[in-house]
């Protein structure tokens, strides 16, 4: 059915409609349904630019729009004004639709808004502004929502990052953000973009995934979770792996929920996603340059102060660049239980990562150093894949065990088996090697001690 089923000019004399009632706010689904067919679309926007246009006119501009409910009483008051005083008759569900769509545009992040509220969403891509495809599941689909335009999109990508003091334009037509809510967005605009401006959301989680989610999910097994606990509590260093999407900083912030009450801890990131719960956190954010190229604070900066702010533990986002040096040195100078993530497809492939990190902080340092300070610096490396699937699973838990010759030596604690394939969800399951870790000892020294069934070495003396 057209959003628009009848649009009526009736004479200045005619009966004052009916108020309707207020309906129960439409889901996603539903309100992309309602969005109007092409023969109907030409009239609808023609009517909802009439309206959003009038209402900016009579809006207060002083009206405190963090107050949303007064807001949206108030836009809802002009609104129906507006309707009755241009004698535009609509159904209840058009008009509701059509108020959602136009405060949306007024106060959220329009034709998306809708999306940002469906929890089963977990990304928004926005290719141009008639391709839009989200995330579900670990499967991206395309969505039948679209902007009016290019310069539609670029208003909305302005008021998401005019608020954080970032800017986009031509000369600097990339820039990272994020909303209100924590949810991480990058956006590329012309002539970047060949395609007119691109807006990628990831979404932030309202209600932080715990260890029990990810056991449910098929992530992460008892026996591993167990494992990591130990590590984390005995302060093991360790460096979450993965490609992009995989789920690090998911990972990373359930990992450190492991971290004691007692300790002190800094958190240093790109945008702020990590959600710690203990009571001793320190949240600390990096700046770009302003728009004179200066005032920028770098992770590395901020790695590098957090070593005077008496940190226990020193959690980073994700290394990129020279920071990297600087991790490393702290996590062998007192910092002992550190974390973060970096992009690399396997365990092996993230010590070349670190290793080629490292060299980017330029100081001339000989390659059997670096790897030297790698191998007692970094514990544990933990890799997540995402699947064919779509799901996301931890698939090694590997140690670094030391040096022999040039090389650093690890081992793998646990391992990704797939056992088969099933209506294609992917079978399987992260088992046990049967090696127990060299810092063991540091695990009991901390007062925890891992029965040998977590290792997998019961099972194994059965046979």
């Amino acid at each position: 059915m057209s959003l628009l089923r009848r649009i009526e000019r009736k004479d200045s004399s005619s009966s004052r409609p009916a108020p309707q009632p207020a309906s129960p706010p439409p889901s996603a689904e539903e309100s992309i349904q309602r969005r109007p067919v092409p023969r109907a679309r030409d009239a609808y926007m023609d009517l909802k630019t009439r309206v959003q246009n009038r209402l900016l006119t009579e809006l207060d501009p002083s009206m405190d729009v963090s107050r949303t409910a007064e807001v949206q009483d108030t836009i809802r008051e002009l609104y129906n004004a507006i309707l009755q005083e241009e004698s535009i008759v609509l159904g209840r569900r058009e008009r509701d639709a059509l108020f959602e769509q136009i405060v949306a545009e007024i106060l959220g992040l329009g034709p998306i808004e809708i999306l940002l509220a469906d929890d089963s969403i977990t990304e928004i891509m926005v290719n141009g502004p008639k391709k839009i495809f989200v995330e579900r599941k670990g499967k991206v689909q395309r969505v039948n929502i679209a902007f009016e335009s290019d310069e539609h999109l670029m208003r909305i990508i302005e008021r998401i990052v005019a608020p954080l003091g970032r800017r986009i334009d031509e000369s600097s037509p990339t820039v990272d953000a994020r909303l209100k809510d924590g949810s991480r967005v990058n956006a590329v605009i012309p002539p970047i973009s060949l395609i007119g401006p691109v807006l990628t959301i990831r979404k932030f989680f309202k209600k932080p995934l715990t260890i029990e989610d990810l056991i449910r999910f098929g992530s992460v097994t008892e026996e591993s979770v167990e494992f990591m606990k130990a590590c984390v509590v005995a302060a093991v260093n360790v460096v979450v792996s993965g490609g992009t999407g995989t789920g690090k900083t998911t990972f990373l912030n359930v990992l450190s929920s492991f971290i004691p009450e007692d300790e002190r801890i800094i958190t240093i990131e790109n945008a702020a996603e990590l959600q710690l719960r203990q009571e001793h956190v320190v949240t600390l954010e990096s700046r770009p340059p302003n728009v004179e190229g200066k005032g920028e604070i770098s992770i590395r900066d901020l790695v590098i102060n957090s070593l005077r702010m008496r940190p226990d533990r020193i959690v980073v986002g994700e290394c990129r660049g020279g920071e990297t040096l600087d991790m490393l040195q702290a996590m062998n100078t007192g910092h002992e239980g550190s974390m973060t993530t970096l992009h690399a497809n396997n365990p092996r492939e993230a010590l070349s990562r670190v290793e080629t990190m490292v060299m980017m902080a330029g100081m001339e340092l000989p390659h059997r150093a670096i790897r030297e300070q790698v191998a007692s610096a970094v514990d544990v490396i933990v890799q997540l894949e995402r699947m064919r699937d779509g799901s996301r699973r931890v698939v090694n838990i590997t140690e670094i065990q030391g040096m022999e010759g040039d090389v650093i030596t690890m081992a793998d604690i646990f391992k990704f088996e797939q056992t088969g394939l099933e209506d294609g969800k992917i079978i399987g399951r992260l088992r046990p090697t049967g090696i127990r870790p060299k810092f063991m000892e540091r695990i009991e020294h901390a007062g925890i001690h891992l029965p040998a069934s977590v290792f997998g070495v019961a099972q194994r003396m059965r046979y």
